[in-house]
C-alpha cells in the first residue's frame, strides 16, 4: 500500500468505503475521541471542512479508544455525539486502534510515511493529524495539540 487511496475502511454505519474516493483531494486524517480535553477540536475540524470542502479538502475522522478510554461509545453514540454537539458533517469511520499490535494498517502506514530519523513514532494522543496531498501521500504530521485553525494556511497553500 503506497497511498491513502489503497485503503478501505468501515464507516460508522458499518459499510466499507474505499478511500480511492478521495483521489484528487487533500485529506486531513485525524484520530478522534468524544471524552478528551481536546474534543473541542471537532469544532475547528468542522470549520475546516466547511471552509475548504468545496475546493477539494476532505476531513476524515477515525475514532480511537486507546488513550485513556476516551472514546468508549458505540458507533451510534459517537455519531450522535458528533452531530448534536459539533454539527459534524465530514466522514467518520469505525473505531480503530492507531498504536500497538492491533494498529489499523492505515495508521501503520501513516506513521511509517511520517517517520523521523529514529523511525515511525507512535501516535501521541487523540487528535493527531496527517495532511495528505491530492496524490494520497503524507505531506505533514501535526501534533494533537495543533489546533485545526493553525493548519488552514498549509491547506490554503496546497489548494492553490
Amino acid at each position: 500500500m503506497t497511498t491513502l487511496h489503497d485503503f478501505s475502511m468501515n464507516a460508522l454505519s458499518g459499510e466499507t468505503r474505499g478511500l480511492e474516493a478521495y483521489k484528487g483531494k487533500l485529506a486531513l486524517v485525524v484520530n478522534t475521541a468524544s471524552e478528551c480535553g481536546l474534543t473541542p477540536q471537532y469544532e475547528g475540524l468542522q470549520a475546516l471542512h466547511q471552509r475548504f470542502a468545496g475546493r477539494g479538502l476532505e476531513v476524515l475522522g477515525f475514532p480511537c479508544n486507546q488513550f485513556g478510554g476516551q472514546e468508549p461509545g458505540t458507533a451510534e453514540e459517537i455519531e450522535t455525539f458528533c452531530k448534536s454537539n459539533y454539527g459534524i458533517s465530514f466522514p467518520l469511520f469505525e473505531k480503530i486502534e492507531v498504536n500497538g499490535a492491533g494498529a489499523h494498517p492505515l495508521y501503520q502506514w501513516l506513521k511509517q510515511e511520517s517517520a523521523g530519523a529514529s523511525g515511525p513514532e507512535d501516535i501521541e494522543w487523540n487528535f493527531a493529524k496527517f495532511l495528505l496531498g491530492r496524490d494520497g501521500k503524507v505531506v505533514r504530521r501535526y501534533s494533537p495539540k495543533t489546533r485545526p485553525e493553525d493548519i488552514a494556511a498549509d491547506i490554503e497553500a496546497m489548494l492553490g
